[in-house]
């Protein structure tokens, strides 16, 4: 037994086990064990495990969540202005984080987005920005807090330093098949990001065929979850559920979202515009600010916020003339072809597999740490209830072979019926900030 029982993980495991639940105190001693090692790995995989099976309360939930974001440094902000963020839960042509951070940056809120790389179906917003070139994502903390304050926004990685017990209980979690527990997600999207010292976070939560929750009654279980946590934790949060049953931009792929996200801040109509302008309108809202969608639709259309975004390039090292010049700059794929389909309006869409076709190609990853092609990728693709007019997209593959094969993955992704089918909602939920604290809003979720 260790000689100081104040640093043995296991009564706390125990009593979660048990039922006994968390505390702050046991949430602290576990997330600084898993940061310096004092929480082997089978102790952790236990302790994932009693998450899973027995659950959190909401303020065993907010004690993790506390402590994983303090088990390492955490930023401090002397700035003119609020600190936002906004984070998504991840889905198909979802590039509305290069767009969102510098249209509030030109509404006067400061962004310091601190991003990942893609793993799987869904693509990362790093490697999307690493489709330009010289753009540098790995900033020094020095230089990064340069940027917010002299640009408004900057996207980089996160440091090493940043929860660090998160990054540990995240491994971890797959190997103890503890991965679906909504406690632990929970946990592990926070800590990060209220470890970059926001006032005011918000939410994309995704439900659909290409999201990571499918169905909406999961997808809005998370929210309330994430929103409760958040408030709890001190940060002003809300969020909204949605729509992944297809791409959110025409494209998938890091340079073709790229393209399209240039081609949003110059003023093109699409769902990532009406999107974009919803997230940041609901977080100058959390803000108290006024005429919220007024504010960041002038920003967009007044070009103010393509501005800030090409200030944002240039500052983290990319070419100052991206915005009027993407071609010379995002490279094409060699082989670009259509994708035929018959006559008819799509119906149905699995737009997991519009994903896994992306990274079949190349223009994603199965394991962490493996080299992309990032001129990769679908674009032009049809939308839900659309007419096809013979094709559904077109492909920009590496060969001709691999070309065939995301074209057979791509018509084997989509139902096409004669008749279109009734257009669903692009935003299907809305989980509010608590109007009378956390645990007033605890009650009333659980009534």
């Amino acid at each position: 037994m260790p000689d100081d029982l104040d640093t043995d993980p296991r009564p706390i495991i125990a009593r979660l086990r048990d039922g006994g639940g968390l505390d702050q105190a046991g949430a602290t001693q576990i997330a600084r064990g898993l940061a310096d090692g004092g929480v082997s790995d089978a102790q952790a995989g236990a302790f994932a495990m009693a998450v899973l099976t027995r659950g959190l309360s909401t303020e065993g939930r907010a004690a993790l969540t506390r402590a994983m974001r303090d088990s390492g440094h955490v930023l401090r902000w002397d700035l003119p202005g609020a600190v936002f963020d906004k984070h998504s839960t991840g889905g198909i042509g979802d590039v509305v984080s290069l767009i969102l951070a510098p249209l509030l940056a030109a509404c006067g809120v400061f962004v310091p987005m601190i991003s990942g790389r893609g793993l799987g179906h869904t693509g990362g917003t790093l490697d999307k920005l690493e489709a330009i070139p010289g753009y540098d994502c790995d900033l020094t903390e020095d230089r990064f807090r340069q940027v917010v304050t002299e640009v408004g926004c900057a996207i980089v990685a996160a440091s090493g330093d940043l929860a660090p017990a998160d990054r540990r209980l995240y491994a971890i979690r797959d190997e103890a098949a503890a991965v679906q527990s909504v406690d632990l997600i929970t946990a592990s999207i926070l800590s990060k990001k209220l470890a970059a010292g926001l006032d005011a976070l918000v939410l994309d939560v995704k439900s659909g065929s290409g999201a990571f929750l499918q169905s909406q009654k999961e997808a809005h279980e998370l929210a309330e979850s994430l929103v409760w946590t958040a408030n709890a934790a001190g940060c002003r949060t809300s969020a909204l559920i949605t729509d992944m049953d297809q791409p959110l931009a025409r494209a998938a792929g890091n340079a073709l979202e790229v393209a399209e996200a240039i081609a949003c801040l110059r003023g093109a109509p699409s769902a990532l515009r009406d999107l974009t302008l919803k997230l940041s309108a609901e977080a100058l809202a959390l803000a108290g600010q006024g005429d919220a969608e007024a504010q960041v639709t002038e920003a967009l259309d007044s070009g103010r916020a393509a501005e800030a975004f090409a200030r944002m390039v240039a500052a983290q090292g990319g070419p100052a003339d991206l915005v009027e010049a993407p071609e010379r700059y995002l490279t094409p794929a060699p082989v670009i072809r259509p994708i035929p389909a018959p006559d008819g309006f799509v119906a149905e869409i699995d737009a997991t597999a519009l994903g896994q076709a992306v990274v079949a190609l190349g223009g994603g990853r199965v394991r962490s740490g493996e080299v992309i092609d990032h001129r990769v990728g679908l674009s032009d693709l049809r939308r839900l209830a659309e007419p096809t007019e013979g094709q559904l997209g077109l492909v920009h593959a590496a060969s001709d072979a691999e070309a065939d094969a995301a074209i057979a993955a791509v018509q084997a992704a989509c139902r096409i019926a004669p008749e279109a089918p009734p257009a669903g909602p692009l935003v299907r939920g809305h989980v509010a900030p608590p109007a009378g604290g956390p645990q007033n809003y605890r009650q009333q979720a659980e009534n």
